[in-house]
């Protein structure tokens, strides 16, 4: 018997792959226009958290290392080349094929190659779950170089993807059909978004507590104030996480195939971003209502783009390429 697709998980990574896009091509003019700045706050708060959480989530099978190696270390490597490329000869922005230094949105590639080969052996620790976030907090009085093979990020984002994990569909099941706990989820959003607004607007923090790449220091944090930003972005990363998860549809819509297809749109937005946001003025200074429309509208056109076969094909290939 052929096993039913669960479209729910589908839906909520087109939604997650979406936010990712709206993430970064809102950044070159946040600082100009309010409304993108609260909505890439509202983005950044949860978007990574709970992709890596679904990502744990079905990850529960272990694999061989040649198989992750395939999956994840080959794509890795043969984008790092891309991107090279890209930024040398037709950006003409110096750089260099550092492979131990990611490029912009490849971080994700290694951080998820390091989770898969740890996590068998991290879960047979009493008390890995606490530890994890003990170490995601610790790592942030480090001075080490952010994106040194991505370790600042990959202990930070870990418990997301070491949670997702140990977490059963029985539990998100009993969570949906119960009014009291939908309520509490989109209660729990609202109040979140306003607390975002807030802190985005007067400038509370700095929006990089929810990246996880930087040191308190970078972030001109004290130790306690680092250390108490991070707990809550961990307590904003969880719930928006499950409040969002409890109120996704499960249908299946026209757009859940796009589901299946994130990787492609990961790894070729970042490209398409690298290009418009260094080799022209696009997307600076959209400031108008008008103008913002069309952002978002061209957002979405570009998610749907990059979920083609064509894309998704030659995305295959280097999983191919590794067998």
């Amino acid at each position: 018997m052929q096993k039913t697709r669960d479209y729910l998980f589908d839906n909520y990574k087109v939604l997650l792959i979406f936010l990712v896009v709206v993430g970064h091509f809102t950044g070159p003019s946040v600082s100009k226009n309010e409304f993108l700045l609260v909505l890439k706050w509202i983005i950044v708060s949860f978007h990574m958290p709970a992709f890596i959480f679904i990502s744990g989530y079905f990850a529960k099978r272990d694999l061989p290392l040649k198989t992750i190696i395939q999956k994840l270390a080959v794509p890795y490597l043969a984008f790092e080349v891309i991107y090279y490329l890209l930024y040398t000869f037709l950006m003409h922005k110096p750089t260099e094929l550092c492979l131990h230094k990611p490029k912009f949105t490849l971080w994700y590639l290694l951080a998820l190659f390091m989770w898969r080969v740890v996590t068998p052996y991290v879960k047979k620790i009493p008390y890995h779950m606490i530890l994890s976030i003990c170490a995601g907090i610790l790592i942030g009085f480090s001075g080490m170089q952010d994106n040194f093979l991505t370790i600042p990020r990959a202990l930070v984002f870990y418990p997301f993807y070491l949670a997702g994990t140990s977490f059963e569909r029985e539990t998100l099941t009993r969570w949906r059909t119960s009014k009291k706990v939908k309520w509490t989820a989109a209660v729990c959003i609202m109040l979140i978004a306003v607390f975002l607004t807030w802190i985005g607007l007067e400038r509370i923090a700095p929006m990089q507590i929810f990246y996880g790449r930087y040191s308190y220091t970078a972030m001109k944090q004290d130790m306690l104030e680092g250390v108490l930003w991070r707990i809550v972005m961990y307590l904003i990363g969880f719930v928006m996480t499950f409040s969002v998860m409890i109120l996704m549809t499960e249908r299946e819509l026209p757009v859940s195939y796009i589901g299946t297809r994130t990787m492609a749109i990961y790894l070729f937005h970042g490209l398409a971003y690298s290009y418009l946001e260094y080799c022209t003025g696009l997307l600076e200074n959209l400031n108008t209502f008008c103008e913002t429309i069309i952002l978002l509208a061209a957002c979405a056109g570009l998610t749907l783009l990059f979920s083609l076969k064509p894309f998704t094909n030659f995305t295959n290939l280097f999983l191919r390429l590794g067998g």
